[in-house]
């Protein structure tokens, strides 16, 4: 058995240089806001539209290296790690959304970042428009060809036909592929190995490198986790622990 993956390197290679070239100057809009939020001691409200998507939530909370300011507005029940059939249906459902963002208490001027590939379904669209009521300012990391190529008329869309970009104030394209799946092997039809959520674990890891970034330009010193398995972690986080546990719902 040979070695070859039939592409899918060099696939998801494409994308990240992709993002990298097309994408920069709103990762760099991304990250000032995200400096903002830093500066004024507010925290950065982190949402997954559903299924996997919400992952990266977990990529960038309580992560040696991430910020510490970041509050995951978690659901467990559009996570995978609710029943798969069960979490299908909950992220189509009009309204549960915005209950998630209710409960979560999003305030004026506060920061929220979307993952969602697809953004058009109603977990993720009724969570932007009760945000964006509220006066968050959204940032969205979403595919524009899922939001462009699927019929108005698609089952899975939200009541209002609003795509996830139409709402955001600052738009992250993820160039992921409708149907999510990068290779065919030979003799074999359905396409297989997705790579949305290598791409989104990066632009997560991305933005929150430019948030560092214009933090230290502004003489701002960012909240950073160390490795609570490494010597001297527990002893530096709880610092941030003791100030974010009152304020992060999931720590």
């Amino acid at each position: 058995m040979d070695d070859i993956d039939f592409g899918y390197l060099e696939s998801t290679l494409e994308v990240l240089r992709l993002v990298e070239k097309e994408q920069q100057e709103n990762i760099e809009k991304a990250g000032a806001l995200m400096a903002d939020a830093i500066a004024a001691d507010r925290l950065i409200h982190v949402y997954g539209g559903g299924g996997h998507t919400t992952l990266v939530m977990g990529e960038m909370f309580f992560r040696a290296g991430g910020l510490a300011n970041i509050n995951p507005v978690m659901e467990t029940g559009l996570s995978v790690f609710n029943q798969a059939l069960k979490y299908l249906e909950l992220e189509r459902c009009v309204n549960y959304g915005r209950s998630i963002v209710k409960y979560f208490d999003l305030q004026k001027d506060d920061l929220l970042i979307i993952f969602h590939n697809i953004g058009i379904n109603a977990a993720t669209i009724d969570a932007a428009l009760e945000a964006k009521e509220a006066g968050a300012l959204i940032v969205a990391v979403s595919s524009s060809f899922w939001q462009n190529e699927m019929a108005p008329d698609h089952f899975i869309r939200h009541p209002s036909g609003k795509n996830l970009f139409d709402i955001a104030d600052v738009c992250i394209d993820d160039y992921n592929c409708v149907g999510d799946c990068v290779v065919t092997v030979p003799g074999f039809d359905t396409p297989i190995a997705p790579n949305s959520n290598l791409v989104d674990f990066y632009i997560a890891h991305r933005l929150e490198i430019e948030a560092v970034k214009q933090c230290v330009a502004r003489g701002v010193e960012p909240p950073i986790w160390r490795s609570a398995n490494a010597p001297g972690g527990d002893a530096f986080n709880v610092q941030f622990v003791k100030k974010y546990k009152p304020r992060v719902k999931m720590l």
